[in-house]
């Protein structure tokens, strides 16, 4: 996810509970007489968006429990001249409880143009970011509802204190430009969304443009159908982990490890200086691949965008262009390729397996900010002794200012202490084990969860499982502790 600020590190050179709560949402009404599923389309060919969604308990306002978004078929078109987003979208889903009706997160500033519910027409209303459709859906019954929609996009505010972020969802550029970084809410700017993390779903998405604009979007790209641009996820995506951005971008294609499809979307004259560095894809995956086993997706790839920070939407990540200011060149680029090697580890930690809810945000932050500093030190030949000294005093003073990582506060979202502090745990798990055993169990993780949501207790319990020994307690400790454990 955005990576925060970069740690220098003086001489190294290097940059920088419980299971959540299952009940149902508010939003949901389980004491209903529900109707099944009429006839309809064979909603097994989704069967791999199913999820079992949790109420969050950092950000409950997103999100419903008791709806499970099997895909989303997302049909849009993107006026510059008159930064107007109309979109159809199509969503098939299944009533994780009994419902009376069905509600989504979606952005006040669109105007509903029709809605039906299996077919049938009726009315969907906005307020307060939610889009409410009536009509009632049995446990575990299917549905599709259609909603048609424009309007000009508008972001909501990102509860931290980072001075790296800017406000999340659908952002509009001076230019007529999108692009959307959206970690964790903010998918409901441009689409109606279950938009929580332990929601996932396939995806389907086409944009149209005008002539000499590109759209690039979550997936693996399909054939371009005149100006409009389509993709699809074959692979389960929550929805903060989609990506949105139209521009005058140019395209460059690769190949990576065992014939992995790259793609580097740029702005020429913008990001010249990165292209160097987004064409070291194909190393720092393999390199990645070799740690962690098989990427898991069918394509990689990075779109540039204007922003301070960096996002592992999946399969393409969005990264804003560094500020070379009077820096070196050949230190800023070290940085970014650093940051691109923590997003493209997101791809096995945080995208393919993700949290179940934002309380969980170490479990992807450890492991991607463990990896990253894991490359660094190899390239910069630092001892695994000398990162840990480091490491530790940087532990401390986040833990002081910030808590422990395992239970963050929702006005600090992803502020260093779930970076750094877990990356410290796993490194005293790595000590324990050994190389051999320890990227045994990274890869085991990382395969064995493919696609779905895990938390604290899954995670402990197959660390226990996989090394035959009992973690809990050091596990619990560098989660919880106010100060590093020793």
């Amino acid at each position: 996810m955005r990576r925060p600020l970069l740690l220098a590190v003086p001489l190294l050179a290097l940059a920088a509970g419980c299971s959540p709560d299952s009940s149902p949402s508010t939003k949901t009404s389980p004491s209903v007489t529900a109707s099944p599923s009429p006839a309809g389309p064979d909603y097994a060919a989704w069967a791999a968006g199913r999820s079992a969604p949790v109420v969050d308990p950092l950000y409950p306002a997103y999100g419903n429990a008791g709806v499970d978004v099997l895909h989303y078929g997302l049909e849009l078109a993107w006026a510059p001249d008159t930064k107007v987003l109309t979109g159809q979208a199509t969503i098939r889903l299944r009533a994780a409880t009994d419902l009376r009706d069905v509600r989504l997160d979606f952005s006040a500033a669109y105007t509903i143009d029709g809605v039906t519910l299996n077919g049938a027409a009726v009315t969907g209303t906005v307020a307060d970011n939610d889009l409410t459709v009536p009509g009632t859906i049995a446990k575990d019954a299917f549905a599709t509802l259609v909603v048609k929609y424009h309007g000009t996009p508008a972001t909501v505010p990102m509860p931290s204190h980072r001075t790296d972020t800017e406000p999340l969802g659908l952002t509009v550029t001076k230019d007529g430009g999108l692009w959307t970084m959206q970690e964790p809410y903010g998918a409901s700017t441009w689409y109606p969304a279950n938009d929580q993390p332990s929601d996932k779903a396939l995806y389907d998405i086409a944009v149209t443009v005008p002539d000499g604009w590109s759209a690039v979007a979550t997936g693996a790209a399909k054939p371009q159908e005149g100006t409009t641009f389509r993709y699809t996820a074959a692979d389960p995506v929550a929805a903060y982990l989609t990506t949105l951005a139209v521009g005058k971008y140019q395209k460059e294609t690769a190949e990576g490890p065992r014939g992995i499809p790259l793609t580097y979307w740029f702005r020429p004259g913008t990001d010249d200086k990165v292209l160097p560095s987004l064409r070291k894809a194909p190393q720092q995956l393999a390199w990645l691949e070799q740690k962690f086993g098989p990427y898991p997706f069918a394509s990689a790839g990075v779109v540039m965008v204007p922003s301070a920070s960096g996002m592992e939407t999946q399969q393409m990540i969005t990264m804003g262009t560094p500020d070379y200011g009077t820096t070196k060149p050949a230190e800023v680029a070290k940085y970014f390729e650093d940051d691109l090697l923590h997003e493209y580890a997101h791809q096995w930690f945080g995208d393919s397996v993700g949290p179940t809810s934002w309380k969980d945000l170490w479990l992807n932050e450890g492991w991607a900010t463990y990896a990253q500093h894991l490359y660094s030190n190899e390239r910069d030949k630092v001892s695994a002794k000398q990162w840990e000294d480091w490491a530790r005093g940087v532990d401390a003073r986040l833990r002081s200012r910030l808590g422990p990582p395992g239970n963050p506060k929702a006005e600090n979202f992803a502020e260093s202490n779930v970076y750094m502090c877990p990356a410290l745990m796993l490194h005293q798990i790595h000590k324990q084990l050994g190389d051999d055993a320890f990227f045994a169990l990274a890869r085991e993780w990382a395969q064995q969860h493919r696609g779905t949501a895990q938390d604290r207790a899954s995670f402990i319990a197959f660390v226990n499982k996989q090394t035959g020994k009992d973690f809990t307690a050091l596990i619990n400790t560098w989660l919880d502790s106010p100060t590093t454990p020793k």
